[in-house]
């Protein structure tokens, strides 16, 4: 047996069969739901990644025989996802910690890359803790009973720029400490963890100055270290931190028998000889049964920061993770593998569909900027989603989306795709837009302009927002009818395709493929947009009505 074979066998140790069908929806069972990506691929195995869409930088928790997640949301609103697993394998998102965003009013216009960074969630003394860094404000804590909620309104702890990825630990003693790390482009320094007491109630941070415990700097190839996540076992005090950056970076494990040190340092997993580019920042788990996992990222640009899980066990007091292929000592990230309970469990995936029918936003939405109520409605019309035509001048003046607020996205969900949607117009007055909507630096959307001539279906292009560089139109088509079918259909290397139908049967492409951008520090995200040129005018205001959002399984 070859290298490569071998590799490709230790890599995939299941059955030709299941080997064969590593397709968009895996080797599920007959009475899963149809989803565009399927971790769960039946038959007590499963495949990476878990979630292939950008829950980035996770945080994961055991509470009983329960798994929680949070993880980043930067300037999106509401913020702080929350999902729980069953089995670490099939994940739901069951909510957000984060209504609006803090300051309301700096939040109120698009925060591209700011916000809500890398979170941690712990449970202690019967509740749930989140604590959350702002990289412009300080470290915030929030608290509930229950994981969906309600949770308490943020606690800012910790003021100060360039605070990020905050970490707590409550020792065995008593007292309670804060781990932090820097961002250089707002403190001016970084790669390096700093060490806080803090109060039990993390109300109040005990030392001012703090201590730094892990000085990378001093480390032969580290650059980036941060993202900690603290924890102690047999003794020892851990430090799981990822260095090199979210593409080509690595995952690290400090210890110490002192909580200030000094720390060991060991790389534990790393890319090696697999396709899984930067395998860091996560979380360990430990299991009902006792086993060990750890959760991560991939960066996959355009679709975000995805989340992995690797198998973990310990030796001579250090975690080994994934598998070692190349015989070095470092674990590599794990295509496929055992799932981590035997027992079956109900496939579910995050909700990416809509069909409009709830009192409430499915929760796969979010907003561009901290959101209006008067935005929308879903009891205008009863299973439409109605979106009113929001006077927006930023789009006016820059003639690009970057600072509309009032954008509804949701994450890409698998790696290909397709979306279907549908626009009523009837409603739309005269300098009204309206579409669907592939957002990133660079984006695209195809939807209905109504112009002095009439309507006219455009498809919009524009090449980078962020340096206000204005929309261009790539094509146009007069159209005449008051309903239109809208598709979008993503391939491998995130490239888009717009369709369009009259009568949802025969759609007919327009326009050249488009290859989707990330975002500041968050990957794709599609939606639906509706605006105004008018000024506001509530009683009689203009919209669009949505009468679904389907994503399914690219066909094959």
């Amino acid at each position: 047996m070859t290298q490569a074979s071998t590799i490709w066998h230790r890599y995939k140790p299941i059955s030709l069969g299941c080997l064969l069908a590593l397709s968009l929806v895996g080797c599920q069972t007959s009475n899963a739901p149809k989803s565009p990506w399927q971790p769960d691929l039946g038959k007590g195995f499963y495949q990476n990644p878990i979630i292939h869409a950008d829950y980035s930088d996770p945080d994961t928790i055991r509470v009983g025989n329960r798994y929680y997640m949070i993880s980043s949301s930067f300037n999106s609103s509401p913020g702080l996802p929350l999902l729980q697993s069953a089995d670490r394998v099939n994940w739901e998102l069951v909510g957000y910690a984060l209504p609006q965003q803090i300051p309301q009013d700096v939040f109120a216009t698009p925060q591209h890359g700011k916000g809500v960074w890398a979170p941690c969630l712990r449970y202690h003394d019967n509740k749930f803790w989140i604590f959350y860094p702002d990289p412009d404000f300080g470290i915030y804590v929030m608290t509930a009973e229950k994981f969906t909620g309600p949770w308490s309104a943020p606690h800012l702890l910790l003021a100060g720029k360039g605070l990020i990825d905050p970490t707590p630990l409550w020792d065995d003693d008593g007292n309670a400490y804060l781990l932090h790390a820097w961002a250089k482009s707002r403190a001016g320094i970084n790669n390096l963890l700093t060490l806080r007491r803090m109060s039990p109630d993390a109300k109040t941070i005990l030392d001012t100055e703090g201590k730094i415990i892990i000085d990378a700097n001093k480390l032969p190839n580290y650059r980036t270290l941060e993202g900690p996540k603290f924890y102690k076992r047999n003794d020892y005090y851990y430090v799981f931190a990822p260095a090199g950056g979210v593409e080509f970076g690595w995952q690290s494990v400090f210890r110490a028998k002192n909580i200030a040190g000094p720390y060991e340092d060991k790389i534990v997993l790393e890319q090696g000889l697999s396709p899984i580019n930067g395998p860091h920042q996560g979380a360990w788990v430990q299991a009902e049964d006792g086993s060990d996992w750890f959760f991560h990222f991939q960066d996959k640009r355009a679709y975000g920061r995805i989340v992995h899980l690797q198998p973990m066990h310990w030796e001579n007091d250090w975690p080994v993770m994934g598998v070692d292929v190349d015989g070095d000592g470092i674990g590599e990230p794990v295509l496929t593998h055992r799932k981590p309970v035997a027992r079956k469990f109900p496939i579910v995936n995050p909700v990416t569909h809509d069909e409009f029918k709830s009192s409430t936003l499915g929760l796969q939405w979010q907003w561009n900027a901290n959101w209006k109520p008067e935005w929308y409605s879903l009891s205008d019309r009863n299973d439409y989603l109605r979106l009113f035509a929001q006077p927006d001048s930023h789009y006016q003046t820059q003639q690009h989306l970057w600072n509309v607020p009032s954008l509804l996205l949701q994450k890409l969900p698998a790696e290909e795709f397709v979306v279907d949607t549908t626009l009523e117009l009837g409603n739309m007055r005269q300098g009204d837009t309206a579409g669907l909507l592939i957002y990133g630096f660079s984006y695209q959307w195809l939807g209905i302009k109504n112009n002095a001539q009439g309507k006219e279906l455009q498809l919009v292009f524009c090449g980078n927002a962020e340096t206000n560089c204005a929309e261009q139109l790539v094509t146009s088509v007069p159209f005449k009818g008051d309903k239109i079918f809208l598709r979008m259909t993503v391939t491998k290397g995130a490239q888009v395709q717009f369709a369009f139908s009259a009568n949802n049967h025969h759609f007919t492409p327009i326009g050249p493929s488009f290859a989707a951008s990330v975002g500041r520090w968050v990957g794709a995200q599609m939606g639906l947009f509706a605006l105004s040129s008018a000024g506001a005018n509530t009683a009689d205001q203009s919209f669009v009505d949505v009468d679904y959002l389907h994503v399914k399984p690219l066909p094959h």
